[in-house]
């Protein structure tokens, strides 16, 4: 799959961030709703809007699903094993990637590497510069209760510290989303560019799409 994410001017580091979840609501929202492993047939309602700033990337995922789980408040804890949703995200021709992974409080793990062995497993000082809004809401359709979900992440360039960007413009880059819980009572593993392997990982670069950052 491709994507291309837009240039919004007024999409900043130092913006407020329930503005930027407004700012999102405008843009088009990518689903996520491939289930590759036929063992997990539980599938949320998932998609995600994306665009970029002069310093930082705007990213919201929107999901409905029957039940929720935010056991880890901690940054790097295993938020997988939570109500989780996941950017993955290399850049150029690079074998090495980023892993963002958030729970739908907003406690994230992020790591780097070029698979899933051996990630270095970024600082807390460095996670903390990601702003997020969570919002949480209940619903009930044909007599079926729910919850709706949303989480509001703005990622300052300076996140990704083992590169120095200035700026974004015609970054070409490889990438997948991802939602998932482990620990949930449907455990559940959904993707937005397809993956083929007998169990699910999501740490398998050969699957990632394009993306360019317009």
């Amino acid at each position: 799959m491709k994507l291309s994410v837009p240039f919004i001017d007024s999409v900043g580091s130092e913006s407020n961030i329930e503005k930027l979840a407004l700012e999102a609501d405008s843009l088009v929202r990518n689903q996520i709703a491939i289930t590759p492993w036929p063992f997990y047939t539980y599938k949320p309602n998932v998609s995600f809007a994306i665009a970029y700033g002069p310093n930082c990337i705007l990213l919201k995922y929107y999901v409905s699903e029957k039940n929720i789980r935010a056991v880890y408040c901690t940054s790097n804890e295993p938020v997988y094993k939570d109500t989780c949703v996941e950017f993955f995200i290399s850049f150029g021709n690079e074998k090495e990637y980023y892993n963002f992974e958030f729970n739908c409080f907003g406690t994230c793990l992020l790591g780097y590497g070029k698979n899933r062995a051996n990630r270095k497993l970024l600082p807390e000082t460095i996670i903390k510069k990601i702003n997020n809004q969570s919002v949480i809401t209940t619903f009930n359709s044909l007599g079926t209760d729910g919850i709706n979900w949303n989480l509001t992440l703005m990622i300052p360039f300076e996140v990704f510290s083992y590169h120095s960007f200035t700026s974004l413009k015609n970054q070409d880059c490889k990438v997948n989303f991802y939602k998932c819980g482990d620990d949930l009572p449907e455990p559940h593993y959904v993707v937005w560019n397809n993956i083929e392997s007998e169990n699910p990982d999501f740490h398998l670069s050969e699957y990632f799409g394009d993306l360019k950052f317009l």
